[in-house]
């Protein structure tokens, strides 16, 4: 078994290398790029690149278009210009050919600026501004990506940066229409079922409250806010998360004004949940719709999950989310977004 962060690294190197053993597959971005970038604002701002759709944002015509061109739908990407986890996906993702073949053949992609003022038509007619679109659509993490299947649903979404392997799976997901039979963690759940590696030991902390894991708030108010901690063994990114944001002294400082709580997303571990509820881990993880690791939700005082960050996370935008709490930011401003340009971070 496979029971500190060094064995872990290694696994993590074995698993690149059989996926690249894979008939078609192609040469990953290396595991450092995908993991381990600076996610400050860039200087520069980004451009989309050439192949999205070159809409008017009347999305309904743009439905129409992709299906008339035989594709399975649309994805509508809302990003920022200065978005480091944005670059991640337009250079990173987009900038292996498989994923960008797969995209174009079974998808148009229209681009919209979650602070733009022009006008989109939404799939079911609406006019509204950009921003007003991305504030109806809680894209509080950019990129955000929202996939309609042909007849104009929402299939799936991704609320910020997944790594390629991941946004893969998602494409297919969707392309294939597995989305109409079964959640997206069952169906990364069947496709991890083959794996040969045991589970190996999570991560610890010493701010982490031992169980039993009575998180139950809808009777008696916490002190504190709540943080659950989803996370597995033999994973990688909640590897980088504990080895690096976590041990920056701001950060680190910071999360201990929580109440926080560490649950294997695969186990049977009995828990309560902030409404109250008596279930497991596993159970708990499904409910929400779960599917990275590591995945933070954060929690008020009696319960309410605030805001949820269930994909690559760095430091700066770690560091935000934990002030928007601390700050309780989320009162008086619930789009985390606007409060951050509002703070003039």
């Amino acid at each position: 078994m496979f029971t500190n962060t060094a064995n872990r690294m290694l696994l993590f190197a074995i698993l690149c290398i059989q996926q690249l053993a894979l008939p078609g597959a192609q040469a990953e971005t290396d595991a450092q790029d995908v993991f381990e970038f600076d996610d400050f604002p860039l200087e520069d701002p980004m451009e989309h690149p050439d192949w999205f759709k070159h809409s008017f944002l009347d999305l309904q015509e743009d439905l129409a278009d992709a299906i008339k061109q035989g594709k399975q739908g649309i994805i509508v990407y809302f990003g920022q210009r200065r978005c480091a986890y944005c670059k991640m996906l337009l250079e990173v993702n987009f900038g292996l050919s498989d994923i960008t073949a797969y995209t174009r053949r079974n998808f148009d992609v229209i681009a919209i600026d979650i602070w733009g003022i022009d006008e989109v038509t939404d799939v079911n007619g609406k006019l509204l501004t950009e921003r007003e679109y991305a504030l109806r659509e809680n894209t509080n993490f950019t990129p955000s990506l929202i996939f309609y299947d042909a007849q104009g649903r929402e299939a799936h979404r991704l609320r910020g940066y997944y790594p390629p392997y991941k946004f893969r799976a998602a494409l297919e997901y969707v392309a294939d229409s597995h989305y109409q039979q079964e959640s997206f963690g069952d169906y990364l759940a069947r496709g991890d079922s083959g794996t040969a590696f045991e589970p190996g030991d999570l991560n610890e902390e010493d701010f982490f409250i031992p169980p039993p894991h009575n998180l139950d708030r809808s009777r008696f108010t916490g002190e504190r806010p709540l943080v659950v901690f989803f996370e597995q063994g033999n994973c990688h990114a909640c590897d980088v998360l504990h080895g690096q944001p976590l041990r920056e002294p701001a950060i680190n400082r910071l999360i201990r004004k929580f109440d926080n709580v560490q649950l294997d997303i695969h186990a049977d571990t009995p828990v309560i949940t902030p409404q109250g509820q008596k279930t497991n881990a596993k159970d708990w993880a499904r409910a929400l719709g779960l599917f990275y690791t590591p995945s933070l939700l954060f929690f008020d005082e009696r319960g309410k999950e605030i805001i949820r960050v269930d994909s690559v996370v760095r430091f700066y935008r770690l560091r935000n989310v934990i002030n928007y709490i601390n700050s309780r930011g989320y009162l008086t401003e619930p789009n985390y977004q606007r409060w951050r340009v509002n703070r003039g971070f």
